[in-house]
């Protein structure tokens, strides 16, 4: 389903005046999701970023109507609230906000129960790849070789395969976005806003304050996952997946773009040795290879 130009010009929740940092990430998707969601929508915020940018109730930046919740509890308040809704036959899915830690940490165990139950609410992680709200230090979703506030010499673990790990759930739809590819990442909130059933959403959001890079680059660190294949844009609906234009070129190494065009404008991955650009790369390729066997259907979930 093909957002028109209504869609696009439609006017977006977030309000003018939150408390975000230059260049916010987390700001930039939820206008965008706002666009394809409309009005008719209420948000779930996990304990993160986006429960201190939005403001102090009972005023709200977000313009929705908000529940803000502790980090484990997010998919569980919001299955709640998924039944409340069909048994006063409103047709309304609610919207889980989260970040990489309340996601693939903290909060992984109720994630996972509402995936399993399929509970209809659709569930956005907005991966700025660690606890950024706290001081930026490593989750789960930090990649291989970041230095973050808890690695200073750079982690040694590579990112949790979050999307990989959804799909086994064998929910309806699994998605990846970049605030690099907003056109994108609003097809993608639209058609899963009104599919049954639980639907899981990563979005790629680099943070100026923890990557180290200047704040007006936001978009062009996100463009530059999607390009060097570091970040895939792809989408797993009923067991097929199908991987977005932007990231067709990734299926061919020879293609990719190399991994330091994106690397190099990051203060998190300044000075790395040869060894950390090697393990990427492999890390990269591995993703790849497993991405490419469900693409050609050699690896059913």
């Amino acid at each position: 389903m093909s957002l028109g130009i209504r869609d696009i010009l439609n006017k977006p929740r977030l309000l003018p005046g939150t408390s975000a940092c230059p260049g916010c990430p987390e700001n930039i998707a939820l206008k965008s999701i706002s666009m394809a969601l409309g009005e008719n929508a209420v948000f779930i915020v996990v304990a993160g970023c986006s429960s201190i940018i939005q403001g102090m109730g009972p005023k709200s930046t977000y313009n929705y109507p908000v529940l803000n919740i502790a980090f484990a509890a997010g998919p569980a308040a919001a299955a709640g609230m998924a039944k409340a809704f069909k048994m006063r036959n409103k047709n309304i899915k609610p919207v889980v906000w989260a970040g990489d830690g309340g996601t693939a940490d903290i909060g992984f165990a109720s994630l996972s129960g509402a995936a399993e139950r399929n509970d209809n609410i659709l569930y956005i992680c907005v991966d700025n790849e660690a606890y950024m709200n706290t001081g930026g230090h490593r989750s789960g979703s930090t990649p291989f070789g970041a230095k973050t506030a808890s690695t200073p010499g750079g982690k040694r673990e590579n990112k949790k395969d979050l999307p990989l790990i959804m799909m086994a759930h064998h929910i309806p739809y699994v998605a990846t976005a970049s605030v690099g590819y907003l056109h994108d990442l609003m097809e993608k909130v639209k058609k899963a806003r009104n599919i049954e059933g639980f639907t899981y959403i990563q979005v790629l959001t680099p943070d100026p304050y923890g990557w180290m890079f200047d704040p007006s680059k936001t978009a062009e660190v996100g463009k530059l996952a999607v390009q060097t294949c570091y970040w895939p844009l792809i989408e797993y609906e009923n067991g097929k997946l199908t991987i977005s234009q932007e990231s067709m070129h990734c299926l061919d190494r020879r293609t990719r773009k190399p991994i330091e065009e994106f690397l190099k404008i990051q203060g998190r991955y300044k000075g790395v040795s040869p060894e950390i650009i090697k393990g990427l790369e492999e890390y990269i390729d591995r993703m790849w290879e497993r991405i490419k066997s469900i693409y050609e259907g050699k690896v059913i979930l």
